[in-house]
């Protein structure tokens, strides 16, 4: 088995929080300034140090001084002999600073010896003041000497709010080196991309986890008699996956199994819903969203602001209706023309599954409202409920409704369930079909389903059954492929039911089990920029999922023959007569050498960007 090669020349890039700690700045230019802007807003004290002191320094410190916001030391002012050179002397004041401060100092930045100044402190002493600070354990950046620095700094950006105040998001680009202009570049072109109101949505999301705390006085410590939650009820915590199943809420819950659930839900809406959606919730939407119970509803909504029919009024309203819509696997280039019409001419109102991704949703006009389904871990039939209800309220108020779908709305989309309540109700839907991902996303992860030679058939179903149940999957047969939708959260129970003998596994699987050298991917994020390949065997794709860490849902699981049938020379002659006899060599060959136990592919192919 083998693990991926660490491939040397990266950064581990940290984000550090820096209250009560102190940066210690070496000259006082615009680069010193810039250092200490930046040192301040992570809520660090600042020392400047350096010849003359404040009269000597640049306009900023002077003035960051004068308003108390950091301190600055004359260097001459520091112990030192005399009868020593000015550079021993230099040592001698910053030695003695680091022996008689009382200061938490994180951070030393030797900023004069920045390139072409000439007032540039030598190497030789810059190399003095580094070995000063490693013998005391502080990090050092020294500008222009890379080989003596501890760490860099990235090309940061920090996003603001909607008032002009700075929002807790940063994104910071590095080239360990290799073209610091260039990282500007770079950052300059991913903040372009990003929404404006992305800053707002991370300040949203912060209040919505502070509430989803506050509430159930989630604090180490707690007395409420309940184990406190660990790690895994905090979306950001290197957990893998925020579809990670917990059971269907009953009633009966701890204040601790509340929290997981709360948290969990927490990391779905960032997962799922639009920034845009995120950056306009309110206090009132957050506390509905956290409760998992009744419905929504938000201030100037759409269906606050259309008033009930009346005899009198002069406006005849025509009936409502109810379209059921699916929207593909997620790149906008993969709708159907109806699926286009229905959200671009047709649609009063959309009620999306979290699934569906900004892309698609940016086509709605603006006057359209969009709310998103809350079928988080264990709220899932309260939340289906939820925007049926909504969807009959709406149509009986004379609205369009589009129930959006992630591909295709009667694979897995719960869309028979919808036809039926809705025709209780007296509304009769369209069923607009999509491209399901179960085809689409094979085909664009070079995997056909089906392939002369390689897969005669196909068989598709889910990785959990109705209210989290296990669901039975078939037994192995060397012709067809399983195509598995909802089931990466699930990997390992997959995995088992299919490899584990029949007798460990009736309940779990009808027929035989698959071989561990069997072909398998998983496709995350499928026609999306960020799509994700993960291929491997049976055998070892628990532990290359392991591998990559944080998950990228949704995905799908695709097991068989079909998953190898086009790669490089391409393999179409697997269902010959003898052809089994071969198989773990063939798979050897398709990974890359027989050390190799899995392959990753980023990215949707080239050229889908034009389309």
């Amino acid at each position: 088995m083998r693990f991926p090669t660490p491939q040397s020349g990266a950064s581990l890039i940290l984000s550090f929080r820096l209250r009560e700690k102190t940066t210690v700045l070496l000259g006082s230019g615009p680069l010193a300034a810039s250092r200490a802007f930046s040192a301040l807003e992570a809520d660090s004290r600042v020392i400047v140090i350096s010849r003359g002191g404040k009269q000597a320094a640049c306009d900023e410190l002077q003035w960051r001084a004068d308003h108390g916001q950091l301190t600055i030391i004359d260097l001459n002012t520091l112990p030192g002999s005399d009868t020593n050179t000015a550079e021993d002397r230099d040592i001698e004041g910053i030695e003695d600073f680091l022996l008689t401060t009382d200061k938490n100092i994180s951070f030393i930045c030797i900023t004069d010896t920045i390139s072409g100044s000439p007032t540039r402190r030598s190497r030789l002493s810059a190399e003095r003041i580094y070995k000063l600070c490693k013998a005391r354990n502080i990090l050092v950046n020294t500008t222009d000497i890379p080989d003596l620095c501890d760490f860099s700094f990235t090309s940061t950006h920090r996003f603001e709010g909607s008032s002009g105040s700075k929002t807790p998001l940063q994104v910071g680009v590095t080239t360990n080196g290799q073209g610091c202009r260039l990282a500007g570049r770079v950052r300059r072109d991913i903040v372009s991309k990003l929404p404006k109101d992305v800053g707002l949505a991370v300040e949203r999301v912060g209040r919505m986890r502070e509430l989803a705390r506050d509430n159930l006085s989630l604090t180490r410590g707690s007395n409420s008699g309940d184990a406190v939650p660990g790690e895994d009820c905090y979306e950001d915590s290197g957990v893998s996956t925020p579809n990670r199943p917990v059971p269907q809420r009953d009633g009966g819950e701890t204040t601790a199994e509340i929290a997981v659930r709360r948290m969990k839900w927490v990391a779905q809406i960032s997962e799922y819903w639009s920034l845009q959606k995120l950056s306009r919730l309110t206090d009132g939407e957050i506390r509905v969203i956290l409760s998992g119970s009744g419905r929504e509803e938000s201030p100037g909504s759409e269906l606050a602001s259309i008033p009930a029919s009346s005899m009198h009024s002069l406006r005849f309203r025509t009936p409502g209706r109810i379209l059921l819509v699916g929207s593909g696997p997620g790149h906008p280039s993969l709708l159907t023309l109806a699926t286009h019409t229905a959200l671009t001419k047709l649609a009063d109102l959309v009620l999306s599954d979290k699934l569906v991704p900004d892309a698609i949703l940016a086509l709605v006009p603006s006057n359209v409202e969009i709310r998103i389904a809350k079928k988080f871990p264990g709220n899932a039939e309260g939340a289906q409920n939820e925007m049926m209800e909504v969807a009959v309220d709406a149509a009986r108020r004379g609205l369009t409704v589009v129930r959006l779908k992630q591909g295709d709305p009667v694979v897995y989309g719960r869309a028979g369930e919808e036809v039926l309540y809705f025709r209780e109700r007296g509304f009769e839907p369209i069923v607009v079909p999509g491209v399901s991902s179960a085809i689409a996303g094979p085909t664009l992860a070079g995997i056909p389903v089906t392939q002369r030679g390689a897969a005669e058939s196909l068989f598709l179903c889910t990785g959990v059954g109705r209210k989290g149940k296990e669901v039975q999957l078939p037994g192995y047969e060397r012709s067809r492929t399983l195509v598995i939708l909802m089931g990466v959260a699930r990997l390992s129970g997959v995995v088992s039911s299919l490899s584990e003998p029949q007798a460990e596994t009736d309940r779990r699987r009808t027929g035989k089990a698959y071989p561990p050298h069997t072909p398998t991917a998983i496709i995350e994020r499928a026609s999306m920029p960020d799509q994700r390949v993960l291929e491997s065997t049976l055998r070892d794709v628990v532990k290359a999922l392991d591998s990559l860490g944080e998950q990228r849902p949704p995905g799908m699981i695709i097991v068989g023959w079909a998953v190898l049938a086009l790669w490089g020379k391409g393999n179409v002659d697997v269902l010959d007569e003898g052809a089994e006899n071969n198989d773990e060599q063939r798979v050897i060959e398709w990974l890359g050498g027989p050390e190799a136990a899995w392959r990753v592919r980023e990215g949707i192919q080239e050229g889908w960007e034009c389309l």
